[in-house]
């Protein structure tokens, strides 16, 4: 198993994101951002800089995590933004030899609106044929996105978007109703979730969180691996039985949230530190489920 992590949440620079990565002894990460900009919408110059660092450092792309159909997009956003994310990432995967970029089905419409199903399948068809055209291979997201409402909304894209893969994020269920299920919808169960979806994941992102208090405005409390309610080691467990071969991505959001407000101070020590942290915590995790030991 491979061990990788979003380093954005390391710092913004791509030598910080590269030094977190090799103080944790790894040889992969997941991009999303670099000084601020996705990998995707990066100037031409600035990827080749960052693509000619990452060669010198040995490290490797596992995958993207791209803007396409984010829950920051609503479904009547222009097309052609996508369509422009999807020619900008094709080359740049190509060029670093990264075959898995991280999707969505668009932003979550208040429940009980028209969700504008159809509108989102024939997106996301076209999405996933356009990376599958050039070898690549889209994964869903089950983040605050239609897919994200349930494990029965994720299972339906699979049934409307042929050849589309998941990336079962563990701490997204947490915080999510489960849109299935009667009115008031009771919070998701993340190894439900994966039970549910398992044959389709080929990527897992790695976070943990304790769900928003009834009755509170708070939003949900990002914990370190295991701490929170997602049932991580049950997870690990699972996954391990069922035969899961694939990389395992952490994503804390302990010290920097891609959901906070913008202009929210950040401590950029502190983002690192905590990166650095939660990849040893993550490790430990992983070796107390029994796990074999990850390839680094």
């Amino acid at each position: 198993m491979i061990l990788t992590g979003f380093t954005d949440e390391a710092g913004q620079s791509l030598a910080t994101q590269i030094r977190a990565t090799q103080e944790l002894g790894w040889k992969h990460l997941s991009s999303r951002s670099i000084d601020g900009q996705n990998i995707h919408d990066l100037s031409e110059e600035d990827f080749n800089q960052a693509a000619d660092q990452l060669d010198e450092a040995g490290i490797q792309v596992i995958e993207f995590g791209s803007l396409i159909g984010s829950w920051s997009k609503p479904i009547e956003s222009d097309f052609n933004i996508t369509l422009g994310e999807i020619e900008r990432a094709i080359p740049r995967m190509q060029r670093l030899g990264t075959k898995l970029i991280r999707i969505m089905s668009y932003a979550q419409k208040p429940w009980g609106e028209d969700q504008q199903e159809a509108e989102r399948f024939r997106r996301l068809r076209e999405i996933v044929a356009r990376f599958a055209d050039a070898g690549l291979q889209a994964v869903h997201e089950n983040c605050m996105n239609w897919g994200g409402f349930s494990a029965e909304h994720t299972l339906r894209l699979i049934e409307e978007v042929p050849g589309l893969k998941l990336v079962f994020d563990t701490g997204n269920p947490v915080f999510q109703r489960d849109r299935s299920k009667s009115i008031p919808s009771p919070w998701q169960d993340a190894l439900e979730f994966y039970q549910a979806v398992k044959a389709h994941v080929v990527h897992v992102h790695i976070k943990d969180c304790l769900h928003p208090l009834e009755g509170s405005d708070e939003p949900e409390r990002y914990t370190l691996p295991g701490k929170g309610q997602c049932r991580l080691n049950e997870i690990l467990n699972a996954l391990q039985s069922d035969g899961y071969a694939g990389a395992y991505a952490i994503e804390p959001h302990v010290a920097t949230v891609f959901h906070a407000t913008e202009g929210e101070a950040i401590d950029q020590e502190q983002c690192y530190n905590s990166y650095v942290e939660y990849g040893r915590a993550f490790e430990k995790e992983f070796t107390e489920a029994q796990c074999p030991r990850p390839i680094i």
